[in-house]
């Protein structure tokens, strides 16, 4: 429970419980020493009522009139003074608290939390061996429990004036660690994210400062890896893309002449086969295969290197393979949203656009069942946004890029883009973001999304 507690209220909670101690600690003093002290205080008053009862029983006991004497003295007592006469017939003695109930600058509930002592006395007064009355001594404790109420009070505010001004420099202390901390935990969050080009602010005590000091230099060597792999891996790509064209220069060069020669060396069998006996079926069957093997070289060369991507363009390359699918695959409603702008895009991005699609269209046809397909390539602002989507039946639970799909992701990735496949109501999603001019700043971290909302049993 205290772990899940904030630095700020794990600093608080044991400032505000020493003070609630020390103040409850004062007033138990307060009220263990308030009661020795009124004691002692009235302690020479009580003293001098015996001596004063004292001298008055002897002036009575000497008097002619004692009676008169005593009415004498009682008349010259202050009734405003903690010494007082009081009769036989005027019954028991009244309590000290008694008069202090009807003190009105002073809370009740703190005179009861006092312990009042026991400072009445009562010195009997006697004329001719008769009990007449008592002098006795009640003091008015109003002064000096008020006197207890304003020292409550100071300790009280003083308490509370320190815990209000070390709560201030404690806030605030707080802040000024917890600040270049929280710069610290977003900046490393925005590096796990990829993002290596915002500094962390550099603040706050000097072990945090050295912190944000080697996250950024951590940064920035995450940054220049980043970028060294980018360049590693379109150089890569570049390779891959120089062997595809030297592959399916020779494929052009070599092995369609030869078929085609073949094809020609067959069909003159076939005009011959009247004289030459029997050999039309088999030329026939010849010329099936080498046709059907120039379909194949053709394919094979269309997936190695798209050649007219140079010459018409990216946008009408995209719209060819898109009638070339549906050609082949008359059964899957395809829709399409080309944007015109695609013709502006060349070199690796435009080559990449194309092979996404492709791979894309060619994993909707072999694995998802699927009975419509929507193609958009649109430019918005510097990003080119690439959405392929299907109704089919989508992915497995933990399945990952097929290999088509991740050798795109390696592409889009060397041109600091993201590949993401995404599962949402019911339709399959491979989405790719390229910007229009490759920004080196651009994150490297892998983007494979995979979020599935149903099951499928394809490998996309």
């Amino acid at each position: 429970m205290w772990q899940r507690l904030s630095f700020r209220t794990q600093l608080f909670l044991p400032l505000g419980a020493g003070f609630l101690v020390a103040l409850i600690l004062g007033g138990i003093l307060l009220q263990l020493f308030a009661t020795i002290q009124l004691a002692d205080e009235k302690e020479p008053a009580r003293r001098s009522t015996r001596i004063i009862s004292a001298a008055l029983n002897n002036t009575l006991s000497a008097s002619d009139n004692p009676q008169k004497t005593l009415d004498a003295f009682v008349q010259l007592l202050d009734t405003s003074s903690d010494i007082q006469f009081r009769r036989v017939e005027e019954g028991p003695l009244p309590s000290p608290r008694d008069d202090i109930r009807n003190l009105k600058l002073v809370p009740s509930w703190f005179v009861n939390l006092l312990t009042i002592p026991n400072m009445d006395n009562a010195s009997p007064v006697v004329i001719d061996g008769k009990h007449v009355g008592d002098l006795v001594f009640l003091p008015d404790l109003s002064a000096d429990l008020f006197e207890k109420w304003i020292g409550f009070l100071a300790l009280a505010s003083l308490v509370a004036a320190l815990m209000l001004l070390t709560g201030t420099i404690a806030y605030l202390f707080a802040g000024s660690a917890l600040r270049p901390l929280q710069h610290l935990g977003n900046g490393l969050t925005r590096i796990r994210r990829g993002d290596y080009a915002t500094p962390i602010p550099v603040g706050g005590p000097p072990e945090i400062r050295q912190s944000c000091e080697e996250a950024n230099a951590l940064a920035a060597t995450l940054a220049q890896l980043s970028q060294d792999n980018r360049d590693l891996m379109h150089r890569l790509v570049s390779l891959q893309d120089d062997e595809r064209r030297d592959l399916a220069r020779e494929l052009h060069d070599e092995l369609g002449p030869l078929l085609f020669s073949i094809r020609a060396g067959t069909i003159a069998l076939i005009d011959a086969a009247p004289q030459a006996g029997n050999l039309g079926n088999s030329a026939e069957d010849v010329l099936q295969s080498v046709e059907a093997l120039q379909q194949t070289n053709r394919r094979i060369l269309d997936r190695l290197r798209p050649l007219y991507i140079e010459e018409l363009g990216l946008s009408t390359s995209v719209r060819t393979l898109l009638q070339n699918f549906r050609k082949q695959a008359p059964h899957i409603v395809l829709t399409d949203t080309i944007d015109s702008k695609l013709s502006e895009v060349d070199g690796p991005h435009a080559r990449t656009v194309y092979r996404v699609i492709q791979e894309a269209l060619t994993n909707v046809l072999r694995h998802a069942k699927a009975g419509n397909a929507d193609v958009q390539a649109t430019i918005t602002g510097k990003a080119l946004v690439v959405d392929i989507s299907d109704d089919g039946g989508g992915f497995p639970e933990g399945n990952v890029f097929g290999r088509g799909l991740t050798g795109m992701h390696e592409r889009v990735r060397a041109l600091s883009g993201s590949l993401s496949l995404l599962r949402v109501d019911g339709r399959t999603y491979v989405r790719c973001r390229l910007p229009v001019q490759p920004a080196r700043e651009a994150s490297d971290l892998p983007t494979m999304i995979l979020s599935e909302n149903r099951p499928a049993q394809t490998e996309r």
